[in-house]
């Protein structure tokens, strides 16, 4: 028998696993990043997010909604008008975001 300790291999938390795959799925954090600013329309979206493909967006807002981060709001018009929220659990997310954004602008090339 030996007197060696033995350790538990390292293991991620399992609610970090699911929030890096959620959130870090391309275009998710960015469009809730976007959304901490207010309320915007499809096109808008597009706008603020370069590179992103109407059917990518699309995708990513009833990804989102789904999940209960994002809300479609839809104004009777005419012309009718749909825009899209944060919920509260998605601006619970703000303060996570905000802090990734500023380590970035800190610790990693800008790309530029």
């Amino acid at each position: 028998m030996s007197s060696e300790v033995r350790h538990e291999p390292r293991a991620c938390d399992g609610a970090l696993t699911r929030a890096f795959g959620f959130l870090g799925k391309r275009w998710n954090g960015v469009l809730m990043a976007t959304l901490m600013y207010g309320p915007a329309g499809f096109a808008e979206l597009k706008r603020a997010v370069p590179g992103i493909s109407d059917s990518v967006l699309s995708d990513r807002l009833v990804e989102l909604a789904g999940a209960g981060l994002v809300e479609r709001l839809v104004e009777p018009g005419p012309p009718v008008g749909v825009s899209y929220r944060l919920t509260a659990d998605g601006e619970a997310l703000w303060p996570s975001l905000d802090a990734i954004t500023a380590w970035g602008r800190d610790h990693l090339p800008s790309g530029d």
